[in-house]
């Protein structure tokens, strides 16, 4: 009885043992098994990686709006910090001797001291987005890095919004003068000054521009991250 038993113990093993290779190949063959009915499985695409991925056209759009910006505003600065003119004026038959600059007025200043800090923050994510486009990763790493750009970049372009339209509130009163009373126009005699004042002022509000579609992008980034 006992001799039956371990007979059929016996019989029972070696099935298992012949069973567990066919199993193993069957596994084998299923898994690696490629055809036209069957396709093999499909990574996950990274979000990040396709929207994002460097060398993209946001990358170069972000690079070539900070150098755009950057030029902007040093050119500003340059011309706002050069403007400055002696001439003759003449009034009620008195030939009056005239000067003019840059430091006379509090808006110049402001202008000037603005359009310097956008050029030190334009020149920083220029450089930052540069070294990122060399080493193939994406200039917006993050969102967090997203948001704060996007702080930035709003910050900035309001103070250009507002130094450019003091600035422009000071240049139209040198040229008409205050009405009703002896106050000339400056303009006339000093219209060197004026000319490089008004090109300061426009290069301003161009570098805001850039500064609004520059935060532009950065929303689309951030909806799309």
């Amino acid at each position: 009885m006992n001799g039956g038993k371990n007979a059929y113990a016996a019989a029972a093993a070696g099935e298992a043992n012949i069973q567990l290779p066919e199993t193993k190949v069957e596994a084998e063959m299923v898994g690696t098994m490629s055809g036209p009915l069957v396709s093999p499985p499909r990574p996950k695409p990274n979000r990040t990686s396709t929207v994002h991925g460097p060398n993209s056209k946001m990358d170069i759009a972000h690079v070539v709006l900070r150098l755009g910006c950057l030029l902007t505003s040093v050119t500003a600065l340059s011309l706002m910090t050069t403007a400055k003119e002696a001439s003759t004026l003449s009034l009620y038959g008195f030939n009056l001797p005239v000067y003019s600059k840059w430091s006379f007025s509090d808006s110049f200043e402001y202008l000037v001291g603005v359009s310097a800090a956008v050029a030190v923050h334009s020149l920083l994510q220029l450089l930052i987005s540069g070294s990122r486009s060399l080493r193939k990763s994406p200039v917006i790493p993050s969102r967090n890095h997203a948001w704060l750009i996007f702080a930035g970049d709003q910050v900035f372009a309001f103070a250009m919004i507002s130094a450019g339209s003091a600035a422009s509130g000071v240049t139209n009163l040198n040229r008409t003068g205050i009405r009703h009373s002896a106050l000339p126009n400056f303009c006339r005699p000093l219209h060197g000054f004026c000319d490089r004042v008004a090109a300061s002022i426009a290069f301003t509000f161009l570098s805001c521009f850039l500064l609004a579609t520059s935060m532009v992008l950065d929303v689309v980034w951030l909806s799309k991250y």
